[in-house]
């Protein structure tokens, strides 16, 4: 027996790109730490909400991991009061400040593109920003590169499985570093091999510079709804900072 599964109804992508445009402007702007820190909470809770699954906090800490290093040295480099001290090296408040401001701002972003764009395929995308008049050439790139990335991934992983078969072991010395620029070499030769395969069969299909795309629908009233309510959330956000 089959067990009919009722379809969501997709919101248009042209206005979650637009939504997230308002939302990642508006949070880069903030200057205050407090108002920061309630973006981040308010961008956390409808991440988890559209995204309840593990993903979200998984790519969410892999831009932690680049934050730590803002934290290792911009405590350090900027002057102020003075908060502790390590060695020769002395972390002031107003660094440390700005660091977590710094952090706060790129973790709302993040989780604001993830709740909205988060789920999209890179075609369906770049069909929105093709409506969106976005120039031929940029969504070509994006497409493309969105759709390769995971296959020269994959073929780092099949050359690294190789060389690893072949008892390469890594190591801080000159025959590492040699495996690797021979590994990144080949990498890059293939995938220019691949790149010139894939344009002579996009030739053979008729291809003439640009992908045929649909004509996208016309915008709901639930879409307007969420641009309005991205736009309320920008403006809020501001408001409250400037205060």
């Amino acid at each position: 027996m089959t067990v009919a599964v009722p379809q969501v109804p997709v919101c248009d992508l042209r206005l979650r790109l637009v939504a997230a445009f308002i939302a990642i402007a508006c949070l880069s702007q903030l200057r205050t730490l407090p108002v920061a820190l309630a973006a981040l909470a308010v961008a956390g809770l409808v991440a988890a909400w559209r995204r309840p699954d593990g993903r979200l906090w998984r790519r969410l800490l892999h831009v932690e991991g680049f934050l730590l290093l803002l934290f290792a040295t911009l405590p350090f480099t900027m002057a102020g009061q003075p908060l502790f001290s390590l060695g020769p090296l002395t972390a002031s408040v107003e660094g440390v400040e700005r660091a977590l401001l710094i952090a706060a701002k790129v973790s709302a972003s993040v989780l604001a593109l993830t709740a909205l764009l988060g789920a999209v395929e890179p075609v369906r995308l770049g069909a929105a920003l093709r409506a969106l008049h976005v120039p031929e050439v940029l969504v070509r790139l994006f497409v493309l590169t969105a759709r390769y990335l995971s296959l020269i991934r994959d073929e780092a992983r099949r050359l690294q499985e190789a060389m690893r078969m072949r008892g390469f072991r890594p190591g801080t010395n000159r025959h590492s570093w040699r495996s690797y620029g021979h590994l990144l070499g080949m990498l890059l030769v293939r995938a220019l091999e691949r790149a010139q395969r894939v344009e002579e069969a996009m030739r053979c299909r008729g291809y003439e510079g640009r992908f045929p795309y649909l004509a996208p629908p016309s915008p709901t009233a639930r879409d307007w709804a969420g641009l309005c309510a991205a736009l309320a959330f920008g403006l809020a956000v501001t408001m409250a900072d400037r205060l």
